[in-house]
């Protein structure tokens, strides 16, 4: 009989080179535990080549000019492109997230790679006078901003490429080696992503991938060969990250337990439910902003309950390559076992649920809860799961106090039409960002993105991740005529 094929795991990245690894790591699909894929886990000789040549070329790399940095991120978006819905499939594969919302992911990669083009391209400095004082007098001082080192870069499973792309584009535009560690449940799409810039002319060392266990990552955040450590993730975990890198730069995205408000004055109640319900379960509600306690002004909350209600109730789950699918599985059924038993402590405590509540394997229903007391994990923590919660207060100074008890700040939505009102959120509310006329699950991949409180430290976004992993140097100039 004729021996079966078996392809070979798809190779780690190792300074830019496809690799074997020591051992290898099997990649399933949430929704049902079928196989995907296997990759090469690299093994320590592997991990230690791909730190000594980031370190080796980082002062090269630094020195390349603009509209080198700039043709290599123009390469990536043009691929990822070309291979859209080949990339767009594979995140459904390991992820589980319904294809709909994988092919929105893969646009957003391709616009970061676009943007971090345009952005290389201006990254330059500012000249100072510094005659202001009598001592400056002939002087000029121009500050530049240069590469803090190379970067290790952690994403987590939830979007396995566009969060690797926001900590790829923003480094090798501003000429710093990176080394990613993708998620072990979602490797792919990082490795797909080592392909695209392997077709590139960075130099050896500029980048690796490395699929490695998350215990296998201690070394690397000591390293200190790597003086930047970018961490999407888990609060403890990029904490405990923090606490072991203390004299690093150390950029923490940490998640949160995001607020929409909606206030009395707000015109389209429904149309603020449906995308309440949307973005509360959108991912199966496995993103830091998705939103996840909902604050309804009095004056409208019979009106805007049963409508809440129902828009979550009409959401479609099952098989997530179905494009009529709207919410797909959680990672794991483990995650969904925790996720349902969270809602069974609610309402333990007295919370009552409106719709949803059940799990079928690792696909938890849209859930809306009401009568939630403030001390339950469903409100109080990160659920990182389709599950709302809704609280009703009696006015805006309720709504915005209800919003800052919370030990997290990433972002918030307010649904108001009232200019004073959404000042006053913006200046009011304890988030890194705070979305008016929208959900809190907005994010534009330009602009700056980042919590304060327990979600973290640092900024993402293109330009403000480019700040983020560079600092000032100044150069001063002497004998100058202005």
């Amino acid at each position: 009989m004729e021996e079966a094929f078996t392809p070979e795991p798809r190779p780690a990245w190792i300074a830019g080179l496809p690799e074997q690894g020591a051992s290898t790591l099997e990649v399933t699909h949430p929704f049902d535990g079928s196989e995907v894929a296997t990759v090469a886990v690299p093994g320590p000789e592997q991990v230690e080549r791909a730190v000594a040549k980031a370190a080796a070329v980082a002062a090269e790399f630094r020195r390349r000019p603009a509209h080198q940095h700039a043709a290599v991120l123009e390469h990536v978006s043009r691929a990822l492109t070309e291979r859209a819905e080949e990339i767009a499939e594979v995140i459904t594969a390991e992820n589980g997230k319904p294809l709909k919302w994988s092919e929105v992911e893969v646009r957003r990669a391709i616009s970061v790679f676009r943007i971090a083009a345009e952005e290389a391209r201006r990254f330059d400095g500012q000249l100072q006078r510094l005659d202001t004082d009598e001592g400056g007098e002939g002087r000029l001082a121009l500050v530049r901003r240069v590469p803090r080192g190379p970067v290790l870069g952690i994403a987590p499973f939830n979007f396995p490429l566009n969060l690797v792309a926001h900590k790829v584009a923003p480094a090798l535009a501003v000429g710093a080696p990176i080394i990613v560690k993708p998620a072990p449940r979602t490797p792919l799409s990082a490795l797909i992503l080592g392909e695209i810039l392997a077709e590139t002319d960075l130099p050896d060392g500029a980048f690796s991938v490395l699929p490695l266990g998350n215990e296998e990552t201690s070394a690397l955040v000591a390293d200190p060969r790597l003086p930047v450590v970018s961490f999407t993730g888990s609060g403890p975990v990029g904490w405990s990250i923090a606490d072991a890198a203390a004299r690093k730069h150390v950029v923490l995205e940490l998640g949160g337990n995001a607020a929409a408000v909606v206030l009395a004055d707000w015109p389209d109640l429904a149309g603020a439910a449906r995308r309440i319900a949307t973005f509360g379960n959108y991912q199966a509600g496995q993103s830091c902003i998705a939103v996840q306690r909902v604050i309804v002004e009095r004056a409208v909350a019979d009106e805007f309950v049963p409508v809440l209600t129902e828009a979550v109730r009409g959401l479609r789950t099952g098989d997530p390559y179905d494009t009529e699918v709207e919410v797909g599985p959680v990672v794991d059924e483990a995650a969904a076992a925790r996720i349902v038993t969270w809602i069974g402590e609610a309402v333990d405590a007295g919370a009552r649920v409106l719709t949803g509540g059940g799990r079928t394997g690792a696909t938890v229903e849209p859930t809306l809860l009401t009568d939630v007391p403030p001390e339950a994990k469903v409100w109080a923590e990160e659920v990182f799961g389709p599950v709302l919660a809704i609280s009703v207060v009696d006015s805006a100074d309720a709504a915005f106090a209800a919003v800052n008890d919370s030990r997290y700040g990433l972002q918030a939505g307010v649904f108001t039409r009232d200019v004073g009102l959404a000042f006053r959120a913006s200046a009011e509310l304890e988030t890194g960002g705070v979305i008016i006329g929208d959900v809190p699950s907005y994010r534009a991949d330009q602009m700056p993105y980042g919590g304060v409180k327990g979600s973290g430290r640092g900024r993402e976004g293109v330009p403000a991740a480019m700040a983020d992993l560079t600092e000032e140097k100044v150069t001063v100039l002497t004998g100058i005529t202005l």
